[in-house]
């Protein structure tokens, strides 16, 4: 009768498996996708147009970066470079600059840099601008 009332009430005996297995999975990494962040960031706030402005200045940002990680198209490549020398930048005179959007948004930019550096595509052999060929 008990174990009913504590499985009607949410509560469940744990093993000491299951609590070892929460316990590790505190120190793993987590791992999101830039997008799942920038959800999670929406809605935990009410953003202001301007900081709505800050955030998609930064979502670009890591989105050519991402993108074009690999491209050979010269235009795509120079929209890589200029999102890495700007999350490289430690100048933050300006309003738009890494440091003061990540200020903005509450985001350690030097961690946020960090994962930027250290990310890299699943598949570093694909290309974004390359077509597909069709083997015959």
């Amino acid at each position: 009768m008990k174990s009913q009332e504590a499985h009607s009430n949410g509560l469940t005996n744990t093993t000491p498996f299951a609590a070892e297995d929460k316990i590790g999975s505190i120190f793993q990494p987590d791992t999101l996708v830039s997008e799942q962040y920038f959800q999670n960031l929406r809605l935990k706030t009410v953003l202001e147009p301007e900081m709505r402005l800050v955030l998609a200045v930064l979502e670009d940002a890591i989105s050519c970066y991402q993108h074009y990680f690999h491209s050979r198209n010269p235009i795509h490549k120079r929209l890589f470079e200029e999102a890495k020398e700007w999350f490289l930048s430690s100048d933050d005179d300006g309003v738009f600059s890494f440091e003061s959007v990540c200020d903005a948004l509450e985001v350690n930019a030097a961690y946020l840099r960090q994962g930027l550096l250290r990310w890299k595509p699943k598949s570093a052999v694909v290309h974004v601008d390359e077509p597909k060929r069709m083997v015959v």
